[in-house]
């Protein structure tokens, strides 16, 4: 363990704008013009309301007022979102974003995330996470990375212990969301467990871990 008087205490890179090249994604900033139609096809209507329920924001009816979200999205600073586009076609799936970032203390979040249908379960859906936190650990030099969400979404809780990191508690009565109260589960990884939760990724992602699109070995098997 370090100690405390050995942190370097050199603030970590804010995130920018910048495209984030993987094997079947790429991140690139979400940029409303580019991306809306995809995203309000995939993810808007009805059928698609569950996808909404845990978000700050959301389900939209009205394709206007989906593009004002969206591109205020984009223009935001933090959190700085990013569209998952699938390289097979070039088309966004979803999205997800940088939050509460604090270059002081080399702390930062993943949040914001909207899977769509086509995103959910895929090996893309796992290379942007592994993407987004190579990039946090390797490029910014963030020494904390969180994962928080509602303590009833049960497929976020599992989604964060899966990707490696570790459930720190609930914070009981912690945000009103949509005029509901929340109670919100908190996870992290730290920079020291990185190089092994790299490796699982990898050793995960690799083509030689499938057989005709089927995981030969789960992701938790591999750490």
């Amino acid at each position: 363990m370090v100690s405390l008087m050995d942190i370097d205490s050199k603030p970590a890179a804010r995130p920018r704008r910048t495209t984030i090249e993987g094997r079947y994604v790429n991140l690139v900033p979400l940029n409303a013009s580019a991306h809306a139609t995809d995203l309000w096809n995939a993810a808007c209507g009805p059928e698609h309301d569950h996808l909404w329920r845990y978000l700050f924001d959301g389900p939209y009816r009205d394709r206007t007022a989906f593009e004002a979200a969206l591109t205020e999205k984009a223009s935001s600073e933090d959190p700085l979102f990013f569209a998952i586009l699938d390289r097979a076609d070039d088309r966004a799936a979803g999205y997800a974003s940088f939050m509460r970032i604090e270059p002081r203390h080399r702390v930062i979040e993943v949040g914001s995330i909207l899977y769509t249908p086509r995103l959910q379960r895929t090996t893309g859906a796992t290379e942007a996470m592994y993407l987004m936190a190579r990039h946090v650990f390797e490029d910014l030099g963030y020494r904390r990375y969180e994962w928080k969400c509602d303590s009833r979404n049960e497929p976020s809780r599992a989604a964060a212990l899966r990707l490696g990191f570790t459930f720190e508690g609930i914070f009981r009565q912690h945000m009103i969301v949509k005029g509901g109260n929340r109670d919100t589960a908190w996870f992290s990884m730290l920079d020291s467990e990185w190089p092994s939760r790299k490796a699982a990724f990898e050793r995960w992602l690799d083509p030689s871990n499938f057989s005709d699109g089927v995981q030969k070995s789960p992701l938790r098997m591999l750490r």
